[in-house]
């Protein structure tokens, strides 16, 4: 019997994924880790008014949520002050960048991003057989000019910068990623991907116009809000961009529950400023240990510092690697030479004390290993 056969693209396509979740790790080496700090999320947690929340509509699970995700779109745009039909729920970013990338992106298409940016949204447009076009950082920062350039050579459909950046957690303010908007080119859409923009500066993001129709801006309540298990993200457009998603989502992908936590979330302003806190002095902190170790870090507008181990691509990963096995589940960077880096979430006391008692060893580990 002859069976089906995927795709020619998708069979040219590996089957793999842009992160190792820690729970596999977990599983390959036999153990938990200690302190889960190599994925983003807030380990301070989710407001508990978000979590008395999402507890209450767990009574309501048996039915499916409002395809419309109406009352969200509501408080956001009021929060945001633009209209609803400015605003698209997503479960993510992730899933908001994948139905962008179908809907404008086909076998051939250019598009473009920074080598060693996010990479979920490179998946994304392999799947959909696009064309990725790479510029490199400039000094830990992606580079608005270069990516422009990069588009108008190629003829960009998609141009993809994140502000803050991850996996450096550098930034722009305001005035340079305006200029970067005004300069995409005449046909090609400009995702802006502020995942972390609650925890920037003041002055980071550029002020939201919704007539403008060559700018996307992704958010999230994964980081901030510390959501990230419930998978709420939100897209802010023009409204014939945004209503170009209802032509291909899953219009009962938004669980009760997790309108139910984010709509609780976005009203809880004082949980929102606790977290910036906790983030502001954990960050202090990597500081701090990195230093008693003779390392540097960069600067971050997020919830994650990275931390430049001094050498190259392998020794980092080494450090990394011997992390793993002292029970601290860490990322880094992929491409050189931002993988001379580490990457560590903002977590706990407790969570800093546990790195910060094992990150001396595990460098020692990888000088040892040198030669």
């Amino acid at each position: 019997m002859t069976k089906v056969a995927l795709t020619p693209l998708a069979q040219s396509l590996p089957a793999s994924v842009p992160f190792v979740g820690p729970e596999a790790q977990e599983r390959a080496q036999g153990f938990p880790f200690k302190a889960r700090l190599g994925a983003n999320e807030s380990t301070f947690g989710p407001s508990p008014k978000a979590i008395a929340a999402m507890q209450k509509a767990a009574s309501e699970v048996w039915m499916y949520g409002d395809p419309e995700s109406h009352d969200l779109r509501q408080a956001l745009a009021a929060h945001h002050q633009i209209a609803p039909e400015n605003i698209m729920i997503g479960e993510g970013i992730d899933t908001l960048l994948g139905v962008l990338v179908r809907l404008y992106v086909t076998a051939g298409d250019a598009v473009v991003t920074s080598a060693g940016a996010y990479p979920t949204f490179n998946y994304h447009v392999a799947g959909f057989g696009g064309t990725l076009h790479t510029v490199p950082y400039k000094n830990d920062h992606e580079d608005p000019d270069a990516l422009i350039a990069k588009a108008r050579e190629v003829g960009a459909k998609l141009i993809y910068i994140a502000n803050p950046d991850n996996p450096m957690g550098t930034w722009h303010n305001a005035a340079r990623m305006q200029q970067m908007i005004d300069a995409v080119p005449a046909g090609c859409l400009l995702v802006l991907d502020e995942a972390y923009i609650e925890l920037a500066p003041e002055g980071t993001a550029p002020a939201i116009n919704t007539s403008a129709d060559n700018v996307i801006r992704m958010r999230t309540f994964s980081k901030a809000h510390g959501m990230a298990g419930a998978r709420v993200g939100y897209a802010i457009g023009a409204p014939d961009i945004i209503q170009g998603f209802n032509k291909v989502r899953n219009h009962f992908g938004m669980s009760r529950i997790s309108q139910a936590g984010a709509l609780a979330a976005l009203r809880d302003d004082g949980w929102l400023g606790h977290i910036r806190e906790e983030v502001s002095k954990s960050r202090e902190r990597i500081i701090q240990i990195a230093a008693e170790n003779g390392l540097q870090t960069l600067p971050s507008a997020t919830n994650f510092v990275a931390i430049d181990c001094g050498r190259n691509g392998d020794f980092a990963s080494r450090v990394l690697a011997n992390l793993i096995t002292a029970g601290v589940f860490v990322r880094m960077p992929f491409v050189a030479p931002q993988n001379r880096c580490i990457r560590i979430s903002c977590g706990t006391a407790a969570q800093m004390d546990i790195f910060a008692a094992a990150l001396p060893g595990a460098l020692q580990a990888a000088h040892d290993n040198l030669g």
